[in-house]
C-alpha cells in the first residue's frame, strides 16, 4: 500500500476559459457504461522524501495547472441527466479541478518495473480512484480524471492516471501526459508545446446524418446501468509483459507470406495480435479448460477515425474518435496448426475492409457488431504502438516501465500493446491472466518463436 503524503486539488491556471461544455458524440456514448482506464509510469529517480517534497511536488503541481489550462475538460465532470429528457455532456466551470495525490511506498521498485509475473492487485496501489459523484438539480456530476504520484524512496517515482473513457481516447490522454511532461521538464515554458498538444474542441465538425448519437444514448440508457462511482476491482490474477522483437516480427511476416503470398495486409500489428491470439487460445486447451470447439472466438481492436472522416479531424481533436473492428472465427480454427495463418488473414481483412468505410462509422454498424460480441470469448487490444508513453519525460529521463492497470476488471481478456522501451522495432505485450493460464501462455509464446 502507498502512504499519503499530500492530497490536493489542482485547477487550470489563470488565462483559461471560465466555462467549457462539450456535448457527447456517437464516439463517446458507449464508454459511459464501461470501466475506467488506468495507467502507471515508473521512473528511476533515486531521491529522498525531503527532496521529493521540496523539489518534485511543487513543480509538478505548477506544471499540471498550466497543462490543465489547455486540457480544461479533464478538470471538469461528466454530467449525466437523472431523467430521460436530458442528454449527457462534459462540463468544466471555474472552480473545477483535478485530484492529485502524492504518496510514498516501501514496495520493491525494481520488482515492479520488471516484465515478469506480478500480482495484478499490487499495481492498484499506484493508481487513484476517481472522486465521488455529486448530485445537482436534475443531474449527477462525475469527475473524469485523477492522478497519483508515488515515491519509492531512493529508488524512483511512479505517476498513475485514472480517467473515465468518456472524456477521451488514448490519443487524447497520452497527448495530455506528454504535454504535462514537457511543461514540467522545461520549467513551464509553453513554447515547447507543439500544435499536436494543443487540443481541438470543435465538435460541430463531426457529422451525424443518421442521428446515431441520440439512438445510442437511448439504447444505453434503457439497457445498461450507468455507474458513476469508481470502484477498484479485486483480483487474483497475475500480470506480465512479453517482448516480441523486430526479428521475431519479421520471421512471423515471412512465415505468413510463404504460406499465403497473396495477403496484402501483413503488418507488425496484425502478426503480433494474431500470434498472441492463437497462443491464448492454445493456452486454454493446454490447461484443460472445457471449451466448445465450435464456439466463436472474437478479436477486437480500435481504429482512430480522426483522419478517416470527411472532413478529417485534426490529430489534436479532444475526445473519443475510435470505433471497434471485430474479427471472429471458431475456436477449433485457431487452436489447430493453421490457427496463426487464419488469424492473420482474418485480422488483416477486417482492418482493410473497414479502413476507408465511412458509412460503417456513420451508421453505427460498428456499434451493432460490438453489441453482438460474446465478451467471455473476446480478446481486445488496448493501447497502440503509435501512442508511445515511453516518450513522456518529466525531466527525469524516459520511464523505466509502463503498465496498463485494469486488464483484470473486464470479463474478456485484454492485451496492451505498445512500443518497447529499449529495442527498436520491438513491441511490448501486456496480459493479465490466472497464473496457471499465464504459465501455459508463456511457454507457448516463447516456444512458438523458435523456428
Amino acid at each position: 500500500m502507498a502512504k499519503v503524503i499530500e492530497q490536493c486539488q489542482v485547477a487550470p491556471s489563470t488565462g483559461s476559459a471560465a466555462e467549457l461544455t462539450l456535448p457527447l458524440t456517437y464516439f463517446d456514448h458507449m464508454w459511459l457504461t464501461l470501466n475506467r482506464v488506468r495507467r502507471v509510469l515508473f521512473y528511476k529517480l533515486p531521491i529522498s522524501k525531503p527532496e521529493f517534497v521540496q523539489n518534485i511536488i511543487p513543480p509538478l503541481k505548477d506544471s499540471l495547472s498550466l497543462t490543465l489550462k489547455h486540457y480544461m475538460p479533464l478538470a471538469g465532470n461528466i454530467v449525466c441527466p437523472l431523467d430521460s429528457s436530458g442528454y449527457p455532456e462534459l462540463r468544466y466551470v471555474t472552480g473545477d479541478s483535478v485530484s492529485i495525490t502524492f504518496s510514498e511506498s516501501d514496495a520493491n521498485f525494481n520488482f515492479l518495473i520488471g516484465n515478469h509475473q506480478k500480482d495484478a492487485k499490487d499495481l492498484y496501489s499506484f493508481v487513484p480512484l476517481l472522486g465521488e459523484p455529486k448530485d445537482a438539480p436534475g443531474v449527477q456530476l462525475g469527475p473524469v480524471f485523477a492522478i497519483q504520484v508515488t515515491l519509492f524512496p531512493n529508488h524512483g517515482v511512479s505517476i498513475g492516471f485514472t480517467n473515465h473513457h468518456v472524456v477521451g481516447d488514448g490519443a487524447t490522454i497520452v497527448g495530455f501526459i506528454k504535454a504535462w511532461a514537457l511543461l514540467n521538464k522545461f520549467d513551464r515554458d509553453e513554447q515547447h508545446l507543439a500544435n499536436e498538444f494543443v487540443p481541438f474542441y470543435d465538435r460541430s465538425i463531426i457529422k451525424d446524418p443518421y442521428e446515431l448519437g441520440k439512438l445510442m444514448w437511448v439504447q444505453l440508457r434503457n439497457n445498461f446501468t450507468i455507474e458513476m462511482r469508481d470502484v477498484m476491482p479485486s483480483s487474483n490474477k497475475v500480470q506480465a509483459t512479453f517482448i516480441i522483437r523486430r526479428d521475431d516480427i519479421e520471421k512471423l511476416k515471412n512465415l505468413i507470406l510463404s504460406r499465403k503470398s497473396n495477403l496484402t495486409h501483413v503488418t507488425s500489428f496484425t502478426v503480433t495480435c494474431a500470434y498472441v491470439w492463437t497462443c491464448l487460445i492454445k493456452s486454454q486447451d493446454a490447461i484443460g479448460e472445457k471449451i466448445d470447439e465450435n464456439g466463436i472466438e472474437f478479436f477486437g481492436c480500435a481504429a482512430n477515425c480522426r483522419v478517416r472522416l470527411d472532413p478529417p479531424l485534426p490529430s489534436s481533436y479532444f475526445g473519443n474518435c475510435i470505433v471497434g473492428y471485430i474479427a471472429k472465427t471458431r475456436h477449433v480454427d485457431l487452436a489447430g496448426n493453421e490457427g496463426f495463418t487464419i488469424s492473420v488473414e482474418l485480422i488483416g481483412e477486417t482492418i482493410q475492409k473497414r479502413a476507408k468505410d465511412e458509412k460503417f462509422v456513420l451508421t453505427g454498424e460498428w456499434f451493432k457488431e460490438l453489441m453482438a460480441v460474446d465478451t467471455n470469448r473476446l480478446l481486445s487490444i488496448v493501447g497502440s504502438p503509435k501512442l508511445d508513453l515511453y516518450q513522456a519525460d518529466f525531466g527525469w529521463g524516459k520511464p523505466e516501465k509502463y503498465e496498463y492497470v485494469g486488464h483484470d476488471a473486464e470479463k474478456n481478456v485484454s492485451m496492451s500493446l505498445g512500443k518497447c522501451k529499449d529495442l527498436d522495432g520491438a513491441l511490448e505485450v501486456g496480459l493479465c491472466l490466472p497464473k496457471t493460464r499465464m504459465d501455459a501462455f508463456a511457454t507457448i509464446f516463447t516456444q512458438g518463436l523458435h523456428f
